[in-house]
């Protein structure tokens, strides 16, 4: 015997509604224009973005449906994209900047925009936990933690997303990851790059879905790369344009070059970026974007995919090392045509100055057009003298 639950079908629907919405405002997102979908599904609570639904969005491809009906228009347009890479707008208790974070992208916001504005947050916001350099001794441990309000200050200079796949989203533990997603939450930034996370950002009819993949625990595993291949596939599936982030090579100043094979730092495993960028990009994956060795690297074209293999250090307050490399970043702004293909792109050079802040200028062009050649030969993205990305 079915038991009635005392409403008719159309209070049902609008409770549906009410409760659809609520968890809708729960994550955040809300008038933001971007869903949150996870492979995995998460507890309601848990510190990666719950699942607000499984259901798949149609296929990439045109034609027939499964079912024998035409399948819906592909959108057309383009999506113009901008990337940096390291961020760190400083760290408790000592080093912050004297404004509380308001001017720090000041110098840099007018580079910052497009449809999509991705960046790397290098660390948490937060005010508790415990931090994993507590019981360390090591010289080489570092564990960085701004204010949650600096939370503000990304969507202020214009990030529409931000990638936690890193080595540094654990560094004050549990606590301090859910007062990072919660920061990021409470000004209605999604972020990207929790395990089996694919963030889908609507631009104008077009779906755009954000990848963060590291070689850390919680992340997406960039070490795993039939595991990537797998993800980015099913990304592939649900929206017109995939975009991966990988925070992935060893560090240091003279790591500019993206070596053949498997990067360690300190022991670690860093991955293998340039079988990873491939291996994505076979998947479905449209753009590529890298952090994480502290510098910036070249550029090189794959099956007429874009890879950016490190954007380098954007802005760092008294946390990072500064001078000749390690103070050079750039943004990478790049248009792509609904079906991801690439359109065109160009790369601002930036650079961090006494004491950590992003500013226009510096050698980002010159560096990563000479890195280019020597790594990638025939693939190697052409960069011009005002920064524009040509195909090889």
């Amino acid at each position: 015997m079915i038991r009635s639950s005392g409403q008719c079908p159309q209070q049902r629907r609008e409770r549906q509604k009410a409760v659809r919405r609520h968890r809708l405002f729960a994550l955040g997102l809300v008038g933001t224009g971007v869903v949150v979908v996870a492979a995995f599904v998460f507890r309601v609570g848990s510190e990666g973005a719950a699942s607000i639904g499984s259901a798949q969005a149609p296929q990439r491809t045109t034609g027939i449906t499964a079912s024998g009906a035409p399948a819906a228009p592909r959108p057309a347009g383009d999506v113009r994209i901008a990337a940096v890479g390291d961020i760190v707008m400083g760290s408790l208790p000592d080093d912050l900047p004297p404004d509380g974070g308001a001017s720090f992208f000041d110098s840099v916001d007018d580079l910052l925009t497009g449809d999509v504005v991705l960046g790397n947050l290098e660390g948490t916001l937060t005010t508790g936990g415990s931090s994993k350099c507590e019981d360390n001794d090591s010289p080489n441990c570092f564990a960085f933690r701004a204010p949650p309000s600096y939370g503000r200050w990304f969507k202020k200079a214009g990030f529409t997303v931000m990638n936690v796949a890193n080595n540094h989203v654990d560094d004050f533990g549990a606590q301090g990851r859910r007062e990072t997603f919660a920061a990021l939450r409470s000004v209605g930034l999604p972020f990207t790059g929790r395990l089996g996370q694919i963030t889908i950002q609507r631009v104008h009819g077009i779906r755009v879905a954000l990848i963060g993949f590291a070689p850390d625990r919680g992340a997406n595993d960039l070490t795993d790369i039939p595991a990537a291949k797998r993800l980015t596939a099913r990304a592939a599936t649900m929206a017109d344009i995939v975009v991966v982030t990988m925070h992935a090579g060893a560090e240091g100043s003279d790591r500019t070059h993206v070596e053949p094979g498997t990067e360690y730092f300190l022991g670690e495993n860093r991955g293998d970026s340039y079988r990873f960028s491939r291996a994505v990009i076979d998947a479905g994956a449209d753009l590529v974007v890298g952090s994480g060795p502290h510098v910036i690297r070249g550029m090189e074209f794959y099956k007429d995919r874009l890879i950016a293999y490190s954007l380098g250090n954007f802005g760092a307050y008294k946390v990072l090392g500064l001078g000749g490399t390690l103070s050079t970043g750039g943004v990478l702004q790049v248009t792509l045509r609904a079906d991801g293909s690439y359109v065109s792109g160009r790369l601002r050079p930036t650079q961090m100055v006494e004491p950590g802040t992003p500013e226009p200028g510096g050698e980002a062009i010159d560096l990563v057009s000479s890195v280019a050649e020597e790594d990638f030969g025939s693939h190697a993205a052409h960069i011009t003298a005002d920064g524009t990305i040509q195909r090889p």
